[in-house]
């Protein structure tokens, strides 16, 4: 092989790689922070959970240390690639909260969707991970982990946005809840 060879074979696999990445944790557009917003029409996500989910509002220990470690980085920004407090993406970012708590998960969000065991949406708990496709589609592009669950059934997660970093959205949200693909368990 020549020298020009190399190079371009070189300079494809970094466009592979980044594609990859750029793929696995989607864009969060125009998405803000949770406000609750009453509606008259049951959304997506409180048809899935019919309201009457078995959760009793018990956390572990070692979800509650979890989920303090992931509030840590509210505010965080965004970083493609990123996985440190100076900014993380979607997967980066689980990736780190689980690590400190001596869990690991695969780098990329779809390879996250395949981890732990799927659950119906009426059965999260926090500490579980959910799943979405911000692009379009049906392809897992955005991760976060459940952080509470109102009394009311909505569903809160912390994940690491394109638009404003580290912050706490709820599946209520129109953006997220058209997202929303499917959630995992696995802690």
């Amino acid at each position: 092989m020549r020298f020009s060879e190399i190079k371009l074979y070189k300079r494809l696999a970094v466009l592979a790689i980044t594609s990859a990445t750029i793929i696995s944790c989607g864009s969060s557009k125009g998405v803000a922070e949770s406000k609750k917003t009453p509606s008259k029409t049951m959304s997506k996500s409180e048809n899935l959970r019919k309201l009457d989910s078995n959760f009793d509002g018990k956390v572990a220990g070692s979800v509650k240390s979890l989920l303090k470690d992931a509030e840590r980085y509210l505010g965080a920004p965004y970083k493609f690639g990123g996985n440190s407090s100076s900014g993380f993406d979607c997967s980066g970012f689980t990736v780190k909260v689980f690590q400190e708590n001596n869990f690991n998960l695969p780098r990329r969000s779809s390879d996250q969707a395949d981890s732990g065991k799927s659950i119906d949406i009426a059965t999260v708990k926090p500490g579980d991970l959910l799943f979405f496709a911000t692009s379009g589609g049906s392809r897992v592009s955005h991760v976060g982990i459940v952080h509470t669950i109102e009394n009311d059934g909505e569903v809160k997660f912390i994940h690491a946005s394109t638009s404003k970093g580290v912050i706490i959205s709820s599946l209520n949200e129109k953006y997220w809840n058209k997202a929303y693909l499917h959630a995992q368990r696995v802690l």
